[in-house]
């Protein structure tokens, strides 16, 4: 038996799942300002589970590693911020280096461009194919399925479309493995995001901050501060968030067919934006939401996929899950298959 847990650091909240073995230890979500202000106040909380191995903030990702083996450029890889942009959207360096000072059992792992699964073609002037976070939602999608379906990890295929607070994604799995994906900075509009810019709007915009990417999604569009819930009430801002979602679905279609598309975050939850995504998209193979652990009620699904991962590189009940997706022979950084930048 081993006892993990999985931290989703998501731009509303920070969510904490624990499992030992299939019992579920720990099922709570913390409001992000409240950690970006005082990251001391969840170390007592993880200290008490006593877990063996955590799955913590990665950013944008890096292949595995212990978190007191992190360095600067490692920092630098997981948030993609430049010097001159002071603001930290999640205050993510701040908590890791609280994480480093107590000497939690805590390991940050790779986004999707990582994965050997993913070929390089694909890879070509990509940063963002999908979070760490996303990749949980991942390992839980493939659990789900082959739960669901009676088959093995190596037999699921779906694509997993994710509708956050902030981002909206789109990952690819055939044979288990992630073969493609669509970052929240690199597709459809997100609630918050901004999604994918036009490469002329870039070059007019100039430098701009990462406070800027995430404040020109869909609620930007109403020109309200509303809540995910009230978005069904705008037709336009709905009509972008819901079609930039179906597009990156689509576009995914061209990596494989899959057997399911599987629904996750905050607003696939509601019923409006659910039942207009369902269907929009039934027609590219059968739609469901994404199942999570029983009994677990409050922990976003890739805080509950981030245990799923990190039971398995324990050799834990999910080690089929980790070597299906070959999550530890990930390898590079974001920044190899892009043009040479600076890093200041």
């Amino acid at each position: 038996m081993t006892c993990v847990i999985g931290i989703d650091p998501g731009t509303k909240s920070f969510d904490f799942f624990g499992l030992d073995d299939e019992k579920v230890t720990l099922d709570l979500s913390m409001p992000t300002k409240e950690i970006a202000s005082d990251p001391e106040s969840v170390i007592d909380l993880l200290k008490t589970a006593e877990p063996e191995l955590i799955i913590g903030p990665s950013g944008y990702g890096i292949p595995i590693k212990k978190i007191s083996d992190i360095t600067r450029r490692d920092i630098f890889l997981m948030s993609l911020r430049r010097s001159d942009d002071s603001r930290s959207i999640l205050g993510m360096r701040r908590f890791i280096e609280t994480l480093k000072e107590n000497n939690l059992p805590v390991y940050a792992i790779p986004g999707v461009i990582h994965l050997p699964t993913v070929p390089s073609y694909r890879k070509v002037n990509r940063i963002d194919m999908g979070t760490p976070d996303k990749l949980c939602s991942c390992a839980l999608a493939v659990r789900d399925q082959a739960v669901s379906s009676g088959i093995d990890y190596d037999r699921t295929s779906f694509i997993l479309l994710e509708v956050g607070f902030a981002h909206t994604a789109a990952i690819a799995v055939d044979s288990g493995r992630v073969v493609d994906g669509i970052g929240g900075s690199s597709g459809g509009i997100g609630f918050l995001s901004m999604g994918a810019i036009d490469g002329e709007l870039a070059y007019l915009l100039g430098r701009f901050g990462k406070e800027f990417m995430i404040s020109r999604g869909a609620r930007f569009l109403t020109g309200s501060e509303i809540a995910p819930e009230d978005l069904a009430m705008h037709d336009a801002a709905r009509s972008a968030l819901i079609e930039g979602a179906v597009k990156n679905v689509l576009a995914l279609t061209a990596a494989l067919a899959p057997e399911e598309v599987l629904l996750s975050g905050r607003l696939s939850r509601i019923p409006e934006i659910r039942a207009e995504l369902i269907e929009r998209l039934d027609t590219v193979a059968p739609v469901r939401s994404l199942k999570g652990f029983f009994g677990a009620k409050i922990a976003k699904e890739s805080a509950q996929g981030g245990a799923v991962i990190a039971d398995g590189l324990l050799h834990g009940r999910y080690a089929g899950i980790v070597a299906t997706m070959r999550i530890k022979e990930a390898h590079g950084t974001v920044l190899d298959y892009v043009p040479p930048i600076s890093e200041g």
